[in-house]
Formats: structure tokens, sequence, C-alpha cells
């Protein structure tokens, strides 16, 4: 069985190492401009270049997003971008517009093209064409199960690599080709300005009786009709490889170093295990208990186990948040952990470390010591810096957490 890649999310600089460190075999990020998250933190051509150099030292890719849907405006300043990327040495450019495309084969040749998710492929017929145009990778809508994927992938030529997310946040619309935003907030989704307005509370009212709004609420804020639950594929790797998938996705270019780290470490550890195990494989419990450490909505597998079943939560549009950051270690030395303060706690916390490469283990913080050494009740400060004694070294970056 052939294990895909780890394809993980990075909003900038920092979160890209993170997610380097933590177990991707590549990773997504964007620009300045032409990306689909514009609230999200952006790279600028040093940061790139720096990202760049970073994850090819250490084996890893680096894909750019260009996949919104451009105007003539920004189409004259795209060249210049794609050249600073081809300069930079980026892996691949991921698109969805034709005519970026066309660019990213003259200014950027030695740069894969990857087709991004808001091109909505659901056939054979579609890939295979893009193919042809130059495409080394395409994207799948998610509105595919796993037998169509399994399809696709047996009718096109076998050196397009076929894409699919596997973790995060689901669209209500078709993979996130949305009207919503822009015509209840003037924010076009297809441009990377989503207000997600698929997550807000609705009420009902009957046409010919405007203000009069009648009841159908699950919690007294209101009703969330759109909302859609997030994606967990997980225990379910061993079937995308059989599918065919080259490269496992996770959403989230917007989400915390935290999410980047917990993620990339559980699908990294997933990975690897199906990788010794094979037929026999059975998702690791501590990769499951891993991702309800994040903040997220109730889990769901989509589409690919076929028509989806309660996937959408009605009673609220929040996250589930379970855990917390104390504390990041910083170093090691003389049996003494070394971490700055996130968020307070007390002597006597059993503290849950998250370091890379590891299953997650205890660090109890029976003796706490200030930065000189002075014996210490409590850490109450952020950006404070503590001592914790400890039987061996934990790696600079790992995360000390506490359940909420």
């Amino acid at each position: 069985m052939k294990i895909p890649e780890l394809l993980c999310p990075a909003g900038d600089l920092a979160r890209l190492k993170t997610a380097v460190d933590f177990g991707a075999d590549a990773v997504y990020i964007a620009g300045e401009e032409f990306g689909m998250r514009t609230a999200a933190a952006k790279f600028s051509m040093d940061d790139i270049a720096e990202g760049v150099k970073y994850a090819h030292a250490r084996g890893v890719r680096v894909h750019v997003t260009c996949n919104t849907v451009p105007h003539d405006g920004e189409m004259a300043r795209m060249p210049e971008f794609l050249r600073c990327l081809r300069n930079v040495g980026v892996d691949a450019v991921i698109v969805s517009d034709i005519g970026t495309l066309s660019l990213v084969k003259k200014y950027a040749p030695g740069c894969e093209i990857h087709i991004s998710v808001q091109s909505g492929i659901v056939n054979s017929v579609t890939a295979a064409e893009f193919y042809k145009m130059g495409a080394k990778r395409v994207v799948l809508a998610r509105e595919l199960s796993l037998e169509e994927i399994r399809h696709i992938r047996d009718n096109t030529p076998k050196e397009l690599e076929i894409e699919a997310f596997a973790h995060g946040a689901m669209c209500v619309s078709f993979s996130a080709r949305c009207l919503l935003s822009s015509y209840m907030t003037g924010r076009d989704a297809n441009r990377g300005d989503c207000a997600q307005p698929c997550r807000w509370s609705y009420s009902l009212m009957e046409e010919k009786r405007p203000g009069q709004y009648y009841d159908i609420t699950e919690t007294e804020k209101g009703t969330y009709i759109l909302n859609a639950n997030d994606m967990c594929m997980a225990p379910y790797l061993d079937k995308m490889a059989a599918a065919g998938i080259d490269s496992i996705k996770i959403e989230g270019r917007a989400k915390s170093d935290y999410y980047v780290a917990v993620t990339a470490n559980a699908y990294r550890g997933a990975l690897d295990s199906l990788e010794i195990s094979g037929d026999n494989w059975k998702l690791p419990e501590w990769v499951s208990e891993e991702l309800n450490k994040i903040s997220h909505r109730t889990y769901s597998t989509g589409f690919y186990l076929g028509k989806p079943e309660n996937a959408q939560t009605y009673e609220n549009a929040g996250y589930i948040r379970d855990y917390f950051i104390a504390a990041v270690v910083t170093g090691y030395e003389n049996g003494m952990i070394t971490a700055v303060l996130k968020n307070k706690f007390s002597r006597g916390a059993k503290l849950d470390c998250l370091e890379a490469g590891s299953k997650p283990f205890t660090v109890p913080a029976d003796i706490l010591y200030d930065k000189i050494g002075n014996e210490i009740e409590s850490a109450p400060s952020p950006m404070m810096t503590v001592k914790i004694p400890f039987e061996r070294e934990i790696k600079a970056g790992s995360m000390l957490r506490l359940k909420a």
C-alpha cells in the first residue's frame, strides 16, 4: 500500500516551521495576494524564501496557493509574483483559474501545477483534461465518495497525482464556491474573503407576514441550519490510501500554531502506523484522543462513506475546546525543563506534553521554580519563565497542555 503524503497548512512562517517539525511531508501557504484566506496571516516573499529554505533542508515540500478568481488588475501583477516563487524554489503552485494556470507555465516553469479544490473536480474527464493542460496534481472536490475517487484514479493517467482533504472545516456550499457571503455582506468567498454566514443563527419568516418570526429554534439563540460539521478521516486513512489518494490535506491556514502541531503530529503518527501495520491497521487510540484536544466542531466523514447523515450542527456555531496551552518548552538543562508561560497554572498540575515525533506524555509539575531557581506555588503571569524537574530532555518547541 502506498502511504499518502501528509500536506499541512501554514498561515505564517512560525506555523510553517511547526508543521515541518511535527511531521508534515509538505506544507501549503499563501503570499500577500492570490490566496483564498484574506483573514489569515500571509507570507512576504522573504518569508516564503526562508520557509522554502527551512522546509527543503528537512526534506519537506512547499506549495503556494494562487487559487482566487483574479480580475485583470490582479492578473497584471501575477507574472512578477510567479517569477519570484520560481526563483525562491517553491515546489508547486495551486491554481483554480485557467488563465492563472497558463501564467504559471510561462513565468514559473519549474513549479508543479496543482488544481485547487475551488475548481470542483468530481469526474475523471475533468481531471484528465487538467493533466493535458499541464497539471501535476488535482485536489478533488469534497463531495466525492471513496468509490468515486477510486473510479477517478482508475480512469486518469497514473502520472496525475490525486489530493483530497482528510481533516478540518467543511463548507456548506459546493467545494467552497459560495455566493451567500457576497450577497449578504459584500465579501466574496471566491476571492478569499468569506464572512462565513453559514455559521450564523437563522429564524423563519413567512413572506406575507414580515417581522413575524416563527420559532424553529434549537436553543434560545436560534437555529444554525447551515452549520456544517468538521471532517475527520483519521480512522479511514487506509481506505483513502486504497482509493488511490496520493496526498491527504489538513484544512486550516487560518488556524493556530497549536492546531497545526496537533494535527501534523497525530496524522504523522497515524500514517506511520499504517505503513508498519498494512492490512491489519487500526487507528492508534492516542491519535483519536489528540484530535479531540484541538478546537473543533463535531466530527463527521463528509461524503467519503456515502451521502452524509447528521453532517450539520443546529444548536450552535461554536467549537469544542477542551484543552489549552499552559507553557511552551524552550530548553532543558540539569534535569530541568525551561518553559515560557502561556496560561497560568499551579504546582501539582499534571501537564500533558505534545512533543514532535512522540505520543503525548505527562509532565507532573510537582515542584515548580521561577527562572532564577526559587520554588514557587504557581505560575501566574503570561510570558513568565518557569522550570520543572523532569527525568529526560524534552525538545524545544514542545507544548505543555492542561484540560480546560
